[in-house]
C-alpha cells in the first residue's frame, strides 16, 4: 500500500456543481469530550498516514461519529448538503455481473481491500 494522496492516473474524481448554488459550510455538531478526542486522533491518523491534508476548500461538512457492530466507532462525514448541489454522474458504475462476466477463464482471485481502495481515488485539485 502506498503512502501519501493516489499517483496521478488517467482518470481523476471530480465533483460537479450546480452553477450559482451557495457552498454549504456547515458547522461541527456538538460533541461529547469523548467524541471529540475519537474523531482528533482519527483524523490525525489519516494525516499522518498521507490519507488525507488540510484542505483549502470554502466548504466544509460535519463529522459524525456512527457505533459500529463490535462497539467501535466509525467517523463518518455528513455530505448530505454538499450532495444536494452536487451533479449527478450520468455514466454509473458498470453493473457486478457485467464485471464477473469479463474475468472468463480467471484462476486466481484476492479479496480486496475496500478501506484502503476507498482512498486510492485521486480527486481533481480544485474540489480537494
Amino acid at each position: 500500500m502506498f503512502k501519501g494522496i493516489p499517483p496521478k492516473k488517467e482518470i481523476v474524481h471530480d465533483i460537479i456543481l450546480q452553477q450559482d448554488a451557495p457552498l454549504p459550510n456547515i458547522g461541527m455538531y456538538s460533541l461529547s469530550t469523548l467524541e471529540n478526542a475519537k474523531i482528533k486522533k482519527e483524523v490525525q491518523e489519516l494525516l499522518e498516514k498521507g490519507f488525507i491534508r488540510p484542505s483549502t476548500s470554502s466548504c466544509g461538512s460535519p463529522i459524525v461519529l456512527v457505533r459500529k457492530k463490535d462497539g467501535s466507532w466509525r467517523m463518518c462525514i455528513d455530505y448530505r448538503a454538499l450532495n444536494k448541489i452536487t451533479i449527478k454522474n450520468c455514466y454509473p458504475l458498470p453493473r457486478i455481473d457485467d464485471l464477473l462476466d469479463q474475468l472468463k477463464e480467471a484462476i486466481y482471485f484476492s479479496k480486496l481491500d475496500s478501506h484502503n481502495g476507498y482512498h486510492q481515488v485521486r480527486v481533481v485539485e480544485q474540489d480537494a
